[in-house]
């Protein structure tokens, strides 16, 4: 009786996709500084991610303070001093896929479209990658850079060459049907 209950309202609040939806089972995102004085790299494997292939749409949302570093100075620097991720415990994406299509089997070329928001600040940007579609599942991964100043992440001078002014950014994500 309850299954009876709960789906129409689960078809209202997803609407009906004929198994077009997907969610992220496993992710990805690392970032990578290379700075004259020292490279800085950390992975974060808690983000999650929703794609809806019918219609394109697409967004994620990376804990910050899931962020693993080298060295356990960095990752306390890089969560109190630069990113104040008790402020802005989150990054996230909500965007559209240009260049998907849902029936072509293997890999795709695709440009995400949308808004970022990092540190607070929400930017427009085109993020260029790639959708490979297997048996039930899609992998979606891509490399781009990020500016920090677009960002209202301040670099003090005194580190100024251990953190570069960009960083790049490569992200992987799997997808399930749901």
């Amino acid at each position: 009786m309850k299954t009876l209950l709960v789906m129409p309202l689960l078809f209202l609040l997803f609407g009906y996709t004929n198994g077009q939806s997907f969610k992220s089972s496993e992710s990805e995102v690392v970032f990578f500084s290379s700075a004259p004085l020292e490279d800085i790299k950390a992975t974060n494997v808690k983000g999650t991610g929703l794609f809806n292939a019918g219609t394109g749409a697409i967004a994620f949302v990376v804990p910050i303070k899931g962020f693993q570093f080298r060295k356990s100075l960095m990752q306390q620097h890089f969560n109190e001093n630069y990113m104040e991720s008790g402020k802005y415990p989150q990054a996230t994406f909500e965007g559209r896929l240009k260049g998907y299509d849902p029936q072509i089997a293997g890999s795709q070329e695709v440009l995400a479209e949308g808004r970022m928001t990092i540190h607070g600040v929400t930017n427009n940007i085109s993020i260029k990658g790639q959708f490979t579609k297997l048996d039930r599942s899609i992998e979606m991964q891509s490399k781009f850079w990020i500016k920090v100043a677009d960002y209202d992440i301040d670099i003090p001078r005194v580190v100024f060459y251990n953190i570069a002014e960009e960083v790049e950014v490569t992200v992987m994500f799997r997808f399930q049907e749901f």
